[in-house]
């Protein structure tokens, strides 16, 4: 099958955008994803079992981030590849509550799909991202069990390492601080879409939920702890070295 719902590009692609479905099953996201009605889709859609699908060519216009940024740029549609993997996340717990699983089958065939994708449009791996990341403040998606380490490790996306075991809490919603400050611009030194208030509001909870979700995934609590100042340290390093390297 491939999908009615795209439009010509505006910018170059110099984006990965990473999602799951949240759906039931990949035979109810792909029907969604190719609704004319829906008006969703994606460029790539995996399933379970790690079968590959294209639903819309690389070179027109996927409209699969929906109201986001990064880096600044408001339009991710236009500057990304979206990837939809089957997995009900959020919407579709497990009964003891947990997340259902990315089978390895499925992770294995993400990874090769996103490696082809990197080299096709040269994607640095700061701007391999999840939906999360481009909009903290609504979506969750791949979610903190998706295995951003193990991809990562095959060379797809950034990846602190082992944090340190001091996880103290520094700063509260609402707190008020020039500590805040820093923090906000250093959130939106590796990309998110973040005001620098120097407090503590609602919209950099929602960044760091989402810093948490993706990079600390065993503790997704909204609070500027030791272990989120480590984080944010690691990255910003490795971007550095990043651009050294460019």
């Amino acid at each position: 099958m491939s999908s009615p719902n795209f439009n010509d590009r505006k910018l170059p692609i110099t984006m990965l955008v990473l999602h799951y479905t949240g759906m039931e099953s990949a035979d109810v996201a792909r029907a969604r994803l190719c609704d004319p009605s829906a008006e969703v889709s994606a460029h790539w859609f995996v399933t379970e079992d790690g079968n590959v699908e294209s639903l819309v060519p690389e070179a027109k216009r996927a409209w699969h981030a929906g109201v986001g940024s990064w880096n600044g740029i408001t339009d991710v549609n236009s500057a990304s590849i979206g990837v939809e993997i089957a997995n009900g996340g959020h919407n579709l717990l497990q009964e003891d509550g947990s997340l259902p699983p990315y089978p390895d089958a499925q992770i294995l065939a993400v990874i090769k799909l996103c490696k082809e994708i990197v080299a096709r449009h040269d994607i640095k791996p700061a701007n391999i991202v999840g939906h999360s990341d481009i909009a903290p403040d609504r979506k969750e998606d791949p979610g903190e069990h998706f295995p951003w380490a193990g991809l990562a490790a095959a060379g797809i996306g950034l990846w602190p390492g082992e944090l340190s075991d001091d996880d103290r809490i520094l700063f509260e919603l609402g707190d008020r601080d020039r500590g805040v400050s820093i923090i906000q611009r250093g959130l939106a030194d590796l990309g998110y879409g973040i005001s620098v208030t120097g407090c503590l509001d609602d919209q950099t909870q929602a960044v760091i939920r989402a810093v948490q979700r993706r990079y600390r995934p065993s503790k997704v609590d909204g609070v500027i702890d030791m272990q989120l100042m480590d984080v944010l340290k690691r990255l910003s390093l490795m971007m550095r070295g990043e651009e050294t390297n460019a």
